[in-house]
């Protein structure tokens, strides 16, 4: 029986959210574990970062733990990213799972580290009410080789390759002026919630505008993009890539959503997505 680490690397966690989440996980038939600060509150944080890095730290040292897991995002992941052991982590690789603002952490453990990070389901998020469709997807991602995904809406025909990288857009973008992109080439997933279409814009062109972005993506997959002002603005947009461009993937704020192993290859053709 596996062991998922829960830990608050973010906001402050719902006592109530939390505890239906480890029953509801246990049902599953995992082992659950809590971070020491997993209540701590601190202004809109879950404790102070050094507690948090603390636990971060214990998680991947410690053999017992078999997955380590985020209770939720909201924000503070990004104020760890410079504080974070990264030949730590590399010495003891195990997935790790989050979106949201904890892509930050996800993006930097990957580039730093050079381990796969898991876009997927957190505790608090979407395992207090259980999606049978995110927990099966949680489970393949984690044991299958390979993982195919069929997306809806094709803007631009082509076909990319390279690894799959990317999560929630704004959080990506929190990472500029920091060595985050993959030297590799990539095809860039994203996702986003309660976003205007004029700041989706922006935070995709300022990506573009960074030259070994541009030089490496070769592909985009665009997942949910909720609660925008303007669909249909947004649909014009994604219609303007210059790339292979597909969309309607499950990567969402949503209750349904699937897993991603960030750093693994894929390949993108029409709407089908491949990894492995």
């Amino acid at each position: 029986m596996k062991t998922i680490g829960i830990i608050a690397l973010s906001g402050t966690v719902n006592k109530n959210k939390l505890e239906k989440s480890v029953a509801n996980l246990e049902q599953l038939g995992f082992n659950v574990e809590l971070s020491k600060n997993i209540f701590d509150k601190d202004r809109y944080l879950a404790g102070s970062d050094e507690d948090k890095l603390e636990e971060l730290h214990r998680f991947f040292s410690d053999p017992k733990f078999d997955i380590v897991m985020a209770a939720r995002g909201g924000y503070g992941a990004i104020r760890l990213i410079n504080k974070i052991d990264y030949d730590l982590i590399k010495k003891n690789p195990k997935p790790f799972v989050g979106f949201s603002d904890v892509t930050a952490l996800l993006l930097m453990i990957y580039r730093r580290a050079g381990i796969i990070t898991y876009h997927g389901p957190m505790a608090c998020s979407d395992f207090s009410e259980v999606s049978n469709f995110t927990s099966e997807n949680f489970y393949k991602a984690l044991q299958c080789e390979k993982l195919e995904f069929e997306g809806d809406k094709i803007y631009r025909e082509g076909a990319a390759e390279g690894i799959i990288w990317g999560g929630n857009l704004a959080t990506v973008v929190s990472l500029c002026g920091q060595d985050f992109i993959p030297d590799e080439d990539f095809v860039f997933f994203a996702e986003d919630l309660n976003e205007p279409a004029y700041k989706i814009d922006r935070m995709f062109t300022q990506l573009f505008n960074i030259e070994k972005f541009k030089a490496n993506c070769k592909g985009i997959v665009l997942g949910d993009f909720l609660d925008t002002d303007n669909q249909e603005w947004l649909e014009e947009f994604f219609y303007a890539f210059p790339l292979p461009t597909a969309g309607g993937f499950k990567i969402t704020h949503a209750k349904d959503k699937i897993t991603i192993p960030i750093g693994k290859k894929c390949n993108l053709e029409r709407a089908n997505l491949v990894i492995y």
